[in-house]
């Protein structure tokens, strides 16, 4: 039992991470080759994920860098403004830079964690929010990756505007693979609220 729920956290880990490096950047020619031979199966065969991980690994193998490349630009680049902003200041207090990151970065502060200056997104940014998780859960430090600081994490800075986010996504003409992400975003959230549900009753 110990081996599997060992099993289990590094499967969120990792989807966590995956789902980072998608709502990141587009994904290139390595990654999608990935998807075209290895990753097949869904987390868990005939569970709530399936259909949603099945959609996208579909879809990953439908694109193409080219593609992929043109649909992140229609969606979060754009000219003057993006089409969907994918951050937590936006979708909770209506504008980017606003309190909602002020708070984050209180509690990433406490956590010992601290932003890449390298990486031009601020700390509220979906793929930045996800690798928090990934680290929470897969991090050697007991006192700082524990369910317990998931659980805050997860309430405060996930659970309230990933669904928002995924359905301005939806809305979007431009999306075809970003509408398999946001599905599957959303899916693995639900699951997790759940779960996270079930420690509190």
């Amino acid at each position: 039992m110990k081996n599997e729920a060992f099993s289990e956290e590094i499967a969120r880990a990792e989807l966590y991470g995956l789902l980072a490096r998608l709502w990141l950047a587009p994904p290139d020619a390595d990654l999608l080759g990935q998807f075209r031979v290895a990753v097949t199966q869904a987390p868990e065969a005939g569970g709530f994920l399936e259909a949603p991980w099945q959609a996208l690994v579909s879809r990953m193998r439908e694109a193409t860098p080219e593609s992929a490349t043109a649909e992140f630009a229609a969606l979060f680049q754009g000219v003057g403004k993006p089409e969907v902003f994918p951050y937590a200041s936006f979708f909770l207090a209506g504008f980017v830079n606003e309190k909602p990151l002020a708070a984050l970065r209180t509690d990433l502060a406490a956590l010992g964690l601290t932003r890449d200056t390298a990486q031009l997104e601020t700390e509220d940014h979906i793929s930045y929010v996800f690798e928090v998780m990934r680290y929470l859960i897969a991090g050697e430090d007991a006192g700082i990756s524990n369910l317990e600081q998931q659980r805050r994490f997860f309430r405060v800075h996930v659970q309230q505007w990933i669904g928002p986010l995924c359905q301005a996504v939806e809305d979007q003409p431009a999306a075809d693979l970003w509408k398999a992400i946001a599905a599957m975003t959303l899916a693995f959230v639900q699951v997790e609220t759940q779960a996270f549900d079930l420690l509190e009753a």
